[in-house]
């Protein structure tokens, strides 16, 4: 697979996000860990997942545990293995999502983080969300104290305006090494934050990049021109979309969730598939 850069890190082009193995109408525990360890068989090399990405309040971390358990069960060397976690979004256990940016909680998270990933350092720890009850500049002011005291080994944030990823990279002492924001044909908003990080040098790692659970096999009825270059290419409009996004900067690593060890196969080879100007053109103008 080709390769993208995160900091001083190299990682594939596609990655795994882990949400849909731990929220409503996740698999068995099983299928979770085949479906970790055959994007490690792909080539995969960062896994996206947050300590909000569970069902129940006594569930905190469920994915970051499933993570940690597939990767030691994994018959060969994780060590080139990029962990992605987040913190400062919760899940109640009610089905409603909540946020909590305080500068102890992200610190109180982090720590809980790493038992449960059972690192002595997170890789990439991210600020998961705004929120609006703390001072944006305080909450990625914690984000850097865990980065000068060792706990994360780079810092990331996600769901963020450009003014806030100007805002980070100076807080941060330009530290910020990726930005991570919900981006797919159905969601284009992010451009700006795209066109930035490429301005920066930043990854931009897009969230729900296929349109989510519900929509990613609807891809190429809801957009032609998606079909149309499958058609062209062989491929399914899953597949384009990521090539697609690939195409539009050498920043973006897509993060497509999946909990099916076919499905993580089917998004990494989407790396190999090569896009015309004219294809990229046509599906930036749908």
């Amino acid at each position: 697979m080709q390769l993208r850069q995160i900091g001083d890190i190299q990682v594939g082009a596609i990655g795994l996000g882990g949400m849909p193995m731990s929220i409503e109408g996740r698999p068995d525990r099983e299928r979770c860990v085949a479906t970790i360890h055959a994007a490690l068989d792909a080539g995969v090399t960062l896994i996206d997942t947050a300590d909000a990405y569970h069902l129940y309040a006594d569930d905190v971390g469920h994915n970051e545990t499933l993570i940690a358990e597939a990767l030691a069960s994994y018959g060969s060397g994780t060590d080139g293995v990029l962990v992605a976690t987040k913190g400062g979004h919760l899940r109640p256990g009610d089905g409603s999502w909540t946020l909590n940016g305080s500068p102890s909680y992200l610190k109180q998270a982090c720590e809980a983080s790493l038992k449960r990933l059972g690192v002595e350092a997170i890789g990439l720890y991210q600020f998961h969300r705004p929120d609006p009850r703390v001072p944006y500049e305080d909450s990625v002011g914690a984000i850097r104290d865990l980065l000068d005291a060792g706990k994360i080994q780079m810092a990331g944030i996600s769901n963020a305006n450009p003014a806030r990823i100007k805002a980070s990279q100076e807080i941060l002492g330009g530290r910020l090494v990726s930005v991570q924001n919900e981006f797919s044909p159905a969601f284009r908003s992010s451009e700006p934050e795209l066109r930035l990080c490429d301005e920066l040098g930043i990854a931009f790692l897009p969230w729900s990049p296929l349109g989510g659970i519900g929509d990613a096999a609807a891809l190429g009825n809801r957009f032609p021109h998606l079909q149309q270059v499958a058609d062209e290419l062989g491929a399914t409009p899953q597949q384009v979309t990521l090539a697609w996004m690939l195409a539009k900067s050498p920043v973006v690593i897509p993060i497509p969730g999946s909990s099916r060890p076919q499905t993580i196969q089917a998004s990494v080879d989407a790396a190999q598939l090569q896009l015309s100007p004219e294809q990229v053109a046509l599906i930036d103008q749908a």
